[in-house]
Parts: C-alpha cells; sequence; structure tokens
C-alpha cells in the first residue's frame, strides 16, 4: 500500500482574493440533533464577526427549530433552510453555502460549541495564508481530550490499513507517521499546515468553497470533509490546522441509529478509496477490493457483536418478564388459597 500517494494539486484556486476583511456566514447542518443545537448557535451569535446563521434543517422537531430561530435578531438573524428532507451532511452543506450572504464560511457542527474569540481567530490565520485557505481548530471531547478528527495525516489505503489493523504498533517508530490521525502527536503551538481538519468546524471563504464545486454529494454521511480536504489541497489551497481555537464537540447527538451511522461511513470510506486511488492497473484494482473488503468486513463484525449485545439484552429481559410473571402468579395461588 505505500505506493498509494495522494493525486497532485490543479492550482483551480490561485487567483481568489482572500485577503479582504468580511463577515462571516456561519451554515449549522442538524438532524434531530436535540437541545444541543441552541448551545451551538447560541456560541456563535456571540462571535462579533458573524453576519448569520443559517441553520439547514435536515429534520427537527419544530418546536427546536422556532427555538433556534428566536436566538437570532435583527442584526445577526437564524435563517431557517427547510423542507428538503434529510439529503445528507455534504448537499446540506452546499444548499447553506449557496444561501449564504457572507463572504465568508464557517461550517459548524450542531453539537459544537465555539469559544470565544473562534472567528477572529480563523480570520487572522486564514489572512496570513499566502493563498486560499481552509483552517479548523482543536476539536476536544467535553473531557477535554482532543478528538481524532481535529488534525490528521493524508488518507490513503495504505495510512487506513496500517491504523485499522494496528500495525504501527509493531514498529511505533517507523509506522506511526503513517497513520491517518494525528491527535496524538504533540500539538503544535502555532498554525500549522496539515493534511486534513475535521468537518465539526471548518473556516473558509466561500468564493473558495464553490470554485471547487463545495462538498461531493455522493457522501451521504463521514468522509465527505476528508474529501473537500483533499480536494482543496489539490486545487492550490491550503488546509490550515489552528491550535488557538479550543471548541468542543459532543458527537454523537443525532438520534440516528448506530449501525445505520456505520453502514453510511463504510460506504462513503469505500466511494473515497475508489475515487481518488483507482486506475487501470490489475494491482491497485486487487488491492482496492483488499481495502473495501476490509472496510465492509469490519463493519459485519461490529453489525454482529451490536446484534449479539440486542439480544443478550432482550434474553435477560424476558427472563425477568418471565420471572416476575410467574411470582405474581404464585402470589395470586397463594391469595386463592387463604380463601
Amino acid at each position: 500500500m505505500a505506493g498509494f500517494e495522494e493525486p497532485m494539486a490543479t492550482g483551480a484556486l490561485a487567483s481568489i482574493d482572500v485577503r479582504a476583511v468580511a463577515k462571516v456566514s456561519v451554515v449549522v447542518v442538524s438532524y434531530e440533533t436535540g437541545p444541543l443545537l441552541l448551545r451551538s448557535v447560541a456560541s456563535a451569535l456571540a462571535q462579533p464577526e458573524t453576519a448569520e446563521v443559517v441553520l439547514v434543517d435536515n429534520g427537527n422537531p419544530p418546536a427546536l427549530i422556532e427555538q433556534t430561530r428566536l436566538l437570532g435578531h435583527s442584526l445577526k438573524p437564524v435563517r431557517v433552510l427547510t423542507g428538503h428532507g434529510n439529503v445528507g451532511f455534504a448537499a446540506a452543506c452546499n444548499i447553506g453555502a449557496r444561501a449564504a450572504t457572507g463572504p465568508d464560511l464557517l461550517f459548524l457542527n450542531p453539537d459544537a460549541v465555539l469559544p470565544e474569540g473562534a472567528l477572529s481567530t480563523f480570520r487572522a490565520a486564514a489572512s496570513s495564508a499566502d493563498r486560499s485557505a481552509l483552517v479548523g481548530g482543536r476539536v476536544l471531547g467535553p473531557d477535554g481530550n482532543e478528538q481524532a478528527g481535529s488534525r490528521r495525516r493524508a488518507l490513503t489505503p495504505g495510512s487506513a490499513l496500517i491504523e485499522a489493523s494496528g500495525a504501527w504498533k509493531l514498529s511505533p517508530s517507523r509506522l506511526k507517521q503513517r497513520c491517518f490521525n494525528a491527535h496524538t502527536d504533540p500539538c503544535p503551538v502555532e498554525t500549522t499546515s496539515v493534511h486534513t481538519i475535521s468537518g465539526a468546524c471548518m473556516f473558509v471563504s466561500r468564493d473558495s468553497y464553490l470554485a471547487i464545486g463545495g462538498m461531493d454529494e455522493r457522501y451521504f454521511l463521514h468522509v465527505e470533509d476528508i474529501d473537500f480536504c483533499l480536494r482543496f489541497r489539490q486545487a492550490g489551497g491550503v488546509v490550515l490546522f489552528e491550535p488557538d481555537v479550543a471548541l468542543t464537540h459532543f458527537k454523537s447527538s443525532s438520534r440516528c441509529g448506530a449501525m445505520r451511522v456505520e453502514a453510511l461511513k463504510s460506504r462513503s470510506m469505500t466511494t473515497y478509496f475508489w475515487r481518488h486511488f483507482a486506475d487501470k492497473s490489475v494491482r491497485t484494482t486487487l488491492a482496492l477490493g483488499l481495502v473495501t473488503a476490509a472496510i465492509w468486513g469490519v463493519f459485519a463484525l461490529r453489525a454482529a457483536n451490536t446484534g449479539a449485545t440486542r439480544l443478550r439484552a432482550f434474553a435477560g429481559f424476558a427472563r425477568r418478564t418471565r420471572g416476575a410473571g410467574v411470582r405474581r402468579a404464585a402470589r395470586f395461588l397463594a391469595q386463592r388459597s387463604a380463601r
């Protein structure tokens, strides 16, 4: 797998001016998020640079949407785009970007909370770059630890297999730097160029975003951010990690079945590898076939484990229910005998 390299850059973003002073449209895509949506939107509205929040409603209770809308006001409205159904994360990001009025965009997950000064720091980092920049922050869990998606290396079939198999543990000094995730590495102390940032929080100029076609809508959920970072770099842009912005990401807030999420993630991973690394050679086709089999094999194991866990839980519940029934029957017969 060492032969898999990232495709070359094409330079489509080189002519875009990203230094203009501008306000920011914060795009939030939400599907059955729950009350965390209110905290996320409130943290965006609290940023002085926010001009508006564009909430793309993929499916939420009307009462929650109305509560979220009421957080805005005349100077910083919460604009709700709804009625399109659950079109997936990538397509919803594109809907929000096209509707946005600000020259700069911040894509923010509905379960992520921005710290004070986040947009100011992002804009400064993007303005200091000598070309179009895509900027992300240090993504922390509620426990304060940096999450795996915060900063990453290039995702190739080789890096995926090395990390997923745990092979890097056999030779950490040689293989650790070929893993995909980099969140366990020492955190940079200044703005740093990286291969990939998290889609939970991405700052970019609207022109740059639209210039490369936005998110690829073939990804319904997961991997669209990895694909976007790859295409952004290929087009001549730079992806930056800004450690001075530490946002909290709660994760898994959407009321969506865990196995459905895993299935969508597996499909997206397969799409990504075949889109970016396939060629007509027999060797590559066989290698990608192996990667695809590994992806769906892992999914099958997780599905089997989840099914077995649920079956054991149900069996235990049934035993408890039957036991309770027997005890009730015994009490009833004892009462009848006493009469």
